[in-house]
């Protein structure tokens, strides 16, 4: 059940007032409370005047009378100094740390700051932690990350490494999958702790509006399930007469379900990061204590600089699983192309080895269906089944990011009709390889009778209580075990995209050799006219003479010109297409070269099309009816696009990526600058590292993004750096009385 509470027809419920009916929709970043261990201000910046403050600030700074109304040079200790040079930073989507004291009399706080949704400054401040330098323990851990090289190993590390560096009970590493639910993936426990490893939770666990708040906060920590609130006073904010947004705050209260939930689990505190891969939330870092448990300050900032090291390592080897994939597609499209050439077919290089065709994809059959005829490798369905599975291909539904690739994992529940397939094709994954009905490429995987653990059972995840109307979340948390039949093993995103690149080629080579046979079969020609015609691939064939015989209409979309029916076009000269390319002398040239020597061509050229200049790779063959006689040229194009935007953001990255993280001047003395310096370089290391795997993936349109994604993750680790260095300079610093520099430290 995922009900994304955005398009819910009824007003999603305030904080602590929804029911497990509603609590998709729960506002639980306007809390308008806080967890006891410290206290709120809320500051307008005009005046530093405070305007809203949690109900205990007064107390815990010794200002019985209340902070309310008070500039903050009022608050005593250097509270006012110590936030000053942080006004002009980007406060709304990153939190800041300080060290300061405040109060009468005077006491040491870790303070964070950041500016909410409808201004003012927010201030949250914590008995001061324990003061250490934990720059020796980073730059461990990170060099730890950055020597993975599998997924699974490096979670299995990185559960270590968190229950290491926080010392909590407990330390899951949790996966989403593409339905929601979640997955413990990894473990690191007390001995005597049952395990968790393995078990699944249901997507409702977690609810949506908690996961976009995962995606901006990346730490949350609940100190003790069993405090009592304490309330913002007033309630709504002065500034803008509205709940106070919450969602950067780290004291904020936990919902009123998510503290049973914990309660029923014997769970008494935690600490949850977030793990980004590619701008998404891949998973989380659950960190569980039998016992209420602080994380102060400089543990969390550790926790939150080694999530962001394992997201971009998980980033990083999940394009490398890609690009392995990518390089056996391409060895597959090459034997086709030279097939063609020997053979006049490229269908048995495609089959001629079955391990190359059912390998990248985990599939244990194979089957094309192209123009009435079937191949096979592997275990496949009966060829009457195939026909009939490619007929319910072409009305199965798409989509949106899976784009032409039709895949499932229980086609036999899905479609009853295909019921007697399960035990061979449970699993079915396939793409068109052309714009023709019924002419696919399908693999299969076989029906996995399998014992899903889940940690609870999913299908009773409420109790009634003594008083039927009082309703809690699930209170057992016994393992729950589902025999999950008629599903082959799911298809990964890895699965997906290599199935894409796959088709992609396949259509490639299928429109190439459409066209030979054009040139070839005359008999042929307005059927096979049409098929290359309506192909998405621009394409020009010319016969023997250089006369346009054939300019397909994504060519005509791409260069528009006026159509001439087929008699006027055979008397146009591909010459005549010079003046729609840059550098039409060395077009010239290659094309003249091609027609005189019959020489391929594959090169880069850019044509002038209504839109600008567009990057095109060009590849054109001689087509020979004999070894001595050339029949045509067949010319495709292929937008280069997105592979010079995926090269332009390689080179931003290169060159932003040292710039963009160095310190600010004067922020860092040089001892503690020198150690920035030395850990940054392990940050960037693995940001580069991870930048090279992304620019190897398979899919080129997502490499801008994942790249500016890996660029932000590094500047983001490099504030985060910095703030801990800060903290540990000021937390190591002599007080004010003992050494008059201590005040006019860096910021």
């Amino acid at each position: 059940m995922n009900r994304g509470f955005t398009q819910a027809p009824f007003p999603a419920p305030g904080f602590g007032e929804a029911d497990l009916s509603n609590c998709e929709r729960e506002q639980i970043h306007l809390a308008a409370s806080i967890q006891p261990h410290g206290a709120l201000l809320l500051i307008r910046e005009a005046d530093g005047v405070v305007v809203q403050a949690s109900a205990n600030a007064g107390t815990l700074l010794g200002l019985p009378e209340g902070v309310l109304g008070l500039p903050l040079a009022a608050l005593g200790g250097n509270l006012a100094e110590r936030i000053a040079p942080h006004l002009a930073e980007p406060l709304q989507t990153l939190a800041t740390a300080i060290r300061c004291r405040a109060g009468r009399p005077a006491a040491s706080f870790d303070g964070t700051l950041h500016r909410p949704a409808g201004g003012g400054l927010i201030i949250e401040l914590e008995p001061a932690g324990e003061a250490g330098d934990r720059t020796a323990l980073v730059e461990r851990m990170l060099q730890a990350v950055l020597g993975t090289y599998s997924p699974r190993v490096l979670c299995d590390e990185a559960a270590r490494l968190f229950r290491e560096v926080t010392g909590y009970d407990r330390v899951m590493i949790y996966r989403f999958d593409d339905e929601g639910h979640g997955e413990v993936v990894a473990e690191d426990r007390r001995p005597e702790l049952e395990p968790y490893l393995g078990n699944r939770y249901p997507a409702t666990d977690i609810p949506q509006i908690a996961r976009r708040l995962y995606e901006r906060n990346r730490v949350r920590v609940t100190a003790d399930v069993g405090y009592a609130p304490v309330p913002l006073v007033p309630r709504l904010s002065p500034l803008t007469g509205e709940e106070l947004d919450m969602s950067l705050c780290i004291l904020r209260s936990i919902s009123p379900m998510h503290v049973q939930y914990l309660k029923n689990m014997g769970v008494a505190a935690t600490l949850v990061a977030s793990l980004m891969v590619g701008g998404r939330l891949w998973g989380l870092v659950a960190c569980h204590h039998d016992t209420p448990r602080l994380a102060p300050y400089g543990v969390r900032a550790a926790a939150d600089l080694l999530a962001e090291a394992v997201g971009t390592r998980l980033a990083a080897l999940e394009c490398f699983v890609q690009a392995q994939a990518e390089l056996s597609v391409r060895r597959l499209e090459q034997r086709m192309i030279e097939a063609i050439s020997r053979e006049g077919d490229w269908r048995s290089a495609l089959f001629d080895n079955a391990h190359t065709l059912l390998q990248p994809v985990g599939a244990t059959g194979a089957a094309l269906l192209f123009e009435g005829e079937t191949l096979t490798a592997g275990e496949v369905p009966a060829t009457a089944d195939l026909r009939e599975l490619g007929r319910w291909l072409d009305g199965a539904p798409r989509s949106a990011s899976h784009g032409p690739v039709v895949a499932s994992t229980a086609l036999g529940l899905e479609e009853p009709r295909f019921a007697r397939l399960i035990p061979i094709a449970s699993g079915v994954l396939a793409t068109p390889v052309s714009t023709s009905p019924g002419e696919y490429l399908v693999w299969f995987r076989p029906e996995q009778v399998r014992t899903v653990t889940w940690g609870g059972d999913p299908n009773k995840p409420v109790v009634v209580g003594d008083d039927p109307a009082e309703l809690s979340p699930r209170r057992s948390f016994a393992q729950w075990h589902q025999v999950v039949e008629a599903t082959a093993e799911p298809w990964t995103p890895t699965d997906l995209a290599t199935a894409r690149l796959v088709g992609a080629t396949v259509a490639d080579v299928v429109l190439q050799f459409r066209s030979v046979r054009m040139l070839i079969a005359q008999d042929q020609l307005n059927q096979v006219r049409q098929q290359v015609g309506i192909s998405d691939q621009p394409v020009v064939v010319a016969d023997a003479a250089g006369r346009i015989q054939l300019s397909n209409a994504a060519f005509d979309r791409l260069l528009p010109r006026p159509r001439h029916s087929p008699g006027e076009a055979a008397a146009v000269h591909i010459e005549a297409l010079l003046p729609h390319f840059e550098e039409a002398p060395e077009v010239l040239r290659r094309m003249r070269d091609v027609l005189e020597n019959a020489r391929n061509w594959r090169g880069e050229v850019r044509i002038r099309t209504p839109e600008g200049a567009r990057p095109m790779l060009v590849r054109a063959d001689p087509v020979y009816s004999a070894p001595e006689r050339v029949l045509g040229f067949v010319f495709l194009f292929t937008d280069l696009t997105e592979r010079k935007a995926a090269d332009a953001a390689r080179r931003r990255f290169q060159e932003g990526i040292l710039a963009e993280q160095q310190p600010k001047p004067g922020r860092l003395d040089s001892a503690a600058d020198l150690v920035f310096r030395n850990l940054l370089a392990t940050v960037v290391e693995n940001a580069q590292l991870a930048a090279l795997e992304i620019t190897d993936g398979v899919d080129v349109a997502r490499i801008p993004a994942m790249l500016d994604s890996v660029r932000a993750s590094a500047a983001r680790t490099a504030v985060v750096l910095e703030h801990l260095i800060r903290h540990a300079v000021h937390a190591t610093a002599p007080e004010p009385g003992a050494d008059p520099a201590y005040d006019r430290g860096p910021g």
